[in-house]
């Protein structure tokens, strides 16, 4: 017997409120990826805050900036009407939003599908650090980013993963660089609520919450 599209809708639906109405857990991640400018290799740092719930769902919001300097070279005319080149640092940073559905899990392995949503700036300025001074003008950047992740867990509260996603942007013409492009993050991960758990086994907050099971 197959399902019809209004009824695996629906079923979804339902599975989704039930989820969300469970036991939930703080997600908290600081994370690194590698990704691509023009076919150059560089890195995107990222902190992330939000709930995990019921082990299927995670929901939250975060903010990322580019790590690694990436340099373009330009010409400019100086005040003695003279070509000189210099370097421009490209820079760029956002605001996000994202959900990590969880598809397989065992006691150890876990595959997810995780997307986010972001929206901030590009913008190129003549120092390599960050800086307000001496910047050309910002432009607007959107991007949607889905991806599959895997993970093992060590312990209860530590493990190790890695995702491949594809980074979708609308091209900005005023900004000569393509961002389209896949990453991949290789993560050392840490379950600081299970973390505290284990340490603190006394506590109201453990009393209440619990470690989770495998």
């Amino acid at each position: 017997m197959f399902l019809t599209t209004t009824e695996f809708r629906s079923q979804y639906l339902d599975s989704l409120k039930y989820v969300i109405k469970g036991k939930a857990n703080i997600d908290l991640r600081y994370e690194s990826r590698w990704s691509f400018v023009e076919n150059h290799l560089y890195t995107i740092k990222g902190v992330k805050i939000g709930a995990a719930f019921e082990k299927k769902l995670r929901l939250g919001i975060g903010y990322n900036w580019n790590k690694t300097d990436f340099v373009s070279s330009t010409t400019v005319l100086d005040e003695f009407g003279q070509t000189q080149t210099v370097k421009r640092y490209f820079q760029l940073g956002y605001v996000l939003a994202y959900a990590d559905v969880v598809f397989y899990k065992t006691k150890r392995w876990q595959l997810s599908v995780p997307i986010q949503i972001g929206a901030g700036a590009t913008w190129f300025q003549e120092e390599a650090k960050y800086s307000i001074k001496n910047r050309e003008d910002k432009h607007f950047l959107f991007l949607y980013e889905p991806g599959i992740t895997v993970q093992f867990k060590i312990t209860r509260w530590a493990g190790v993963g890695g995702d491949v996603a594809y980074r979708f942007t609308p091209r900005n013409n005023r900004v000569h660089e393509q961002l389209n492009s896949p990453t991949l993050a290789l993560k050392w991960l840490l379950w600081i609520d299970q973390l505290y758990y284990l340490l603190v086994p006394q506590s109201e907050w453990t009393k209440q919450y619990g470690p989770a099971t495998w």
